[in-house]
């Protein structure tokens, strides 16, 4: 089995990531299991911050390194929180506080419509020339009320009709299969295999 960093100490994401990269024999280690540090994420775009990310957690263990940046957009909002949905709220980084502000933000809208959205970069070394790059979106609408303790983030709040519940109602094998980072995840596998 292959190791590789995971460049993230979300512990949602961590789990996901676990049982997506299972299938391809990619032994999935947290980076805080090797001492390595939150990257810096100062950019605007999800892209750039995904490959500081994957190339930091490289550097630091010589390891390849799988990272992602995602987050939650609204479309009545251009967008928001985008980028920064992990700290909309400020600091500390709160779930809580971070779906109050967005069902704050929305109440003045009657568009609900969000979508989340992931890039996943890979990097085999900190100076990757090529590194794998795959996005992935899930589209739904914020609802007011949280429902399901499932998931994370605004997975309590992301409602999707074709299943009749929110993300975090969603059986665990189902969210990895059609979620943005599923998705995404899917498409990185076939570059992988295209690469081999």
């Amino acid at each position: 089995m292959k190791r590789i960093v995971i460049a993230s100490n979300n512990r949602g994401k961590l789990r996901e990531f676990g049982a997506l990269l299972l299938p391809f024999d990619f032994e999935a280690i947290p980076q805080s299991t090797l001492g390595v540090g939150e990257a810096e994420e100062p950019h605007a775009t999800f892209v750039e911050n995904a490959l500081v990310k994957a190339r930091h957690a490289s550097a630091v263990t010589g390891l390849p390194a799988l990272a992602d940046d995602s987050g939650i957009c609204a479309v009545a909002l251009n967008g928001a929180p985008g980028v920064y949905s992990a700290r909309y709220a400020g600091e500390p980084k709160s779930d809580q506080r971070n779906n109050e502000k967005l069902i704050a933000e929305l109440a003045r809208h009657t568009d609900r419509r969000a979508f989340y959205y992931c890039v996943l970069v890979l990097v085999m070394t900190p100076d990757d020339p090529r590194p794998l790059i795959a996005e992935g979106e899930w589209h739904g609408d914020i609802v007011t009320d949280p429902r399901g303790d499932g998931g994370f983030g605004y997975d309590p709040y992301f409602y999707l009709s074709e299943y009749g519940c929110t993300a975090a109602e969603l059986a665990k094998e189902t969210k990895n299969r059609i979620s943005h980072r599923g998705k995404a995840m899917q498409i990185l596998a076939e570059k992988l295999r295209g690469r081999a």
